[in-house]
């Protein structure tokens, strides 16, 4: 599908170092942010924007950080189109951990959020508008939340002056018939706004979905080089830029990569689909469960796993 509007965002550091706690090498970074660049993306989200005086860089990489040292050891004197991202999540950064635009190699800061939090996400995200940022808001777990306090956490976002809003299936529990319901519910509800839609893949229904997104509307997509991030991971970047079918688009970089670094590093690194983040889809719940059981020496019986799961919810 071809609509010049698209725009691709990469998350792959930035979402794939919650399973190493960021561990990455500024090798893997810049390696990344080369292949990124080549392949024509348009944005590269690079790591979280985090406050130093909640996380340890002891226990946590770089890219939790996201610190402008940090981020001009990997971008250096590059002439480089793409933009830069981070994330920063509510209550994990103060204002005064931002810089000014005219003092960072980041463009963007999108601020990340539960719908209790909007009012506090609107302010971080005017906030980094001020200093200069593009913005966005990325509204996460709309699975587990019910519809009224969704529109209400809507109607605020539509009174804000943040021009993009993504829709996040947190779990992985979403279908193409929910996708296509919120897309249509966020357009009617944030009219003149960009939406944007982050999927995880406990179903294999990432790229489904994000293709839904498209068919509906939503012109910012999220992806990762190999599907990799959080537990199942995300929809495929080389996946996603096959499909668009838009010929500023290269995924010859992505494939090399994917072989030389990606193929290797996930048998060392376990990401993607497997069943205990499967069960956590289907019950629409964090697969925080499914990471544990991930990370056992042997794996629980499942059978036993799903009902323990199932049971738990159903008394929720």
């Amino acid at each position: 599908m071809f609509r010049p509007q698209i725009k691709v965002l990469d998350c792959t550091v930035r979402d794939g170092g919650l399973i190493n706690q960021w561990q990455f090498s500024d090798d893997f970074v810049r390696k990344v942010f080369i292949a990124l660049t080549l392949a024509g993306v348009d944005y590269m989200e690079i790591g979280y924007k985090s406050s130093e005086k909640y996380f340890s860089r002891s226990e946590n990489g770089s890219w939790k950080f996201c610190s402008e040292d940090d981020l001009k050891r990997i971008v250096g004197d590059m002439d480089n189109k793409m933009k830069l991202s981070a994330m920063a999540d509510i209550g994990r950064i103060d204002y005064g951990d931002i810089p000014k635009k005219s003092d960072s190699v980041l463009d963007m800061i999108r601020v990340a959020c539960y719908v209790k939090e909007v009012d506090k996400a609107i302010s971080l995200a005017h906030h980094c508008m001020e200093k200069g940022y593009e913005a966005t808001i990325n509204l996460m777990a709309v699975s587990k939340v019910i519809e009224k306090d969704l529109d209400d956490a809507l109607e605020d976002l539509s009174k804000s002056d943040v021009p993009v809003i993504y829709l996040v299936d947190s779990f992985g529990a979403m279908y193409s018939e929910q996708i296509n319901f919120l897309a249509k519910k966020y357009f009617a509800a944030l009219p003149g706004k960009g939406l944007g839609i982050h999927a995880h893949n406990n179903q294999q229904l990432a790229f489904a979905n994000t293709i839904e997104g498209i068919v509906a509307g939503i012109n910012h997509l999220d992806a990762t080089i190999y599907g990799m991030g959080r537990g199942a991971g995300n929809c495929p970047l080389e996946l996603l830029l096959s499909f668009l079918k838009n010929p500023k688009f290269d995924i010859r970089p992505v494939i090399e990569i994917i072989q030389e670094i990606f193929i290797p590093m996930k048998a060392k690194v376990e990401w993607g689909y497997h069943i205990p983040y499967m069960i956590t889809g289907i019950l629409n719940e964090h697969p925080r469960s499914g990471m544990k059981a991930m990370s056992a020496e042997k794996l629980p019986d499942l059978r036993q796993f799903y009902e323990s799961l199932r049971d738990d919810t159903q008394l929720d």
